[in-house]
């Protein structure tokens, strides 16, 4: 059976194609379509009519790609941007009118249990404890586990979209707008800074998204070769040396660096700075990448992985 997954999140609209087998998956296609769906519109709760728009046709382009397999069952998935949103049942139905599939608006708690069952499959657990996060542009998702299962989880509504909106920064940033962000950063994830204290992980996985861009531009400056792997250790030196660069650049810097997706070139800098904090504040000590989130966890899931 082939499956088509589409998550619609924030930022972008995710499409996976998977052929589904009696043990495991094998993946046929993986894409994504730039939306910013929260533009204009997050803080207040609404999808904004030229957002929605942008929606539409990021749907259309991914069904025309989804036509060139023999594809068994679409499944949706919607997030926070559209979960949130007054008007965002609207949009489900509409969506429905017009390509004829249904979308599940999922809670944060079940979108980060989708996520560590995707990250599960590209990335190595053990007894230890290991912290992923998803960076999203409505919600952050925070996943404390290990190769045991979930021992803690949450959905904070601190989205790079929500920041970009309640915080004016400067081109390049500065240190007091630095400042200004993770003082807002320490207030807000208090309960997930409580819990770490006793859990204690040492590794963080970033899933997907912005760690996408992370890890596309560390390779491009450090000059290393593609892989065909799915999750990797990124030596946080490394990873250092690229949120400094991105600290002092201004946005027409960001657009020409290698690696870096056009949809993230006004949020990076508050991810990696958001990232930054995480990993000061909670004493990581390993940061590893993984190419799989939600989509890879409901597939994984539907096969029983």
């Amino acid at each position: 059976m082939i499956t088509a997954i589409l998550d619609f999140g924030t930022n972008t609209f995710n499409l996976l194609i998977a052929e589904r087998k009696e043990r495991g998956f094998s993946i046929l296609h993986t894409s994504k379509q730039p939306v910013k769906l929260g533009k204009g519109g997050i803080q207040a709760n609404r999808i904004a009519p030229d957002a929605k728009e942008r929606g539409f046709v990021a749907i259309q382009n991914l069904m025309e790609i989804i036509a060139l397999y023999d594809v068994d069952e679409i499944r949706a998935f919607a997030t926070s941007a559209i979960r949130n949103a007054a008007n965002g049942e609207k949009f489900t139905e509409d969506v429905y009118r017009k390509f004829g599939f249904r979308v599940r608006v999922i809670p944060g708690e079940r979108e980060a249990e989708l996520i560590y069952k995707g990250v599960r499959q590209a990335v190595s657990f053990d007894e230890t404890n290991m912290m992923i996060l998803d960076i999203g542009g409505g919600s952050n998702e925070f996943i404390i586990c290990n190769i045991k299962g979930i021992v803690w989880k949450h959905s904070f509504e601190l989205g790079m979209a929500r920041l970009m909106e309640l915080f004016t920064l400067s081109d390049p940033i500065t240190s007091e707008e630095i400042r200004a962000l993770e003082s807002y950063f320490m207030e807000k994830l208090t309960p997930l800074l409580e819990v770490v204290k006793l859990a204690k992980p040492h590794t963080l996985i970033g899933a997907s998204g912005s760690f996408d861009t992370f890890h596309a531009l560390i390779r491009h400056h450090m000059g290393w070769e593609e892989d065909q792997m799915h999750g990797r250790e990124i030596s946080i030196k490394a990873y250092r040396k690229i949120h400094q660069l991105l600290l002092q650049s201004t946005a027409e810097q960001r657009r020409t660096m290698p690696g870096m997706e056009p949809v993230r070139v006004e949020m990076i800098v508050a991810a990696t700075i958001f990232v930054n904090f995480v990993i000061r504040s909670c004493n990581i000590s390993y940061l590893h990448h993984s190419e799989f989130a939600l989509k890879e966890g409901v597939i994984s899931e539907l096969v029983g992985l």
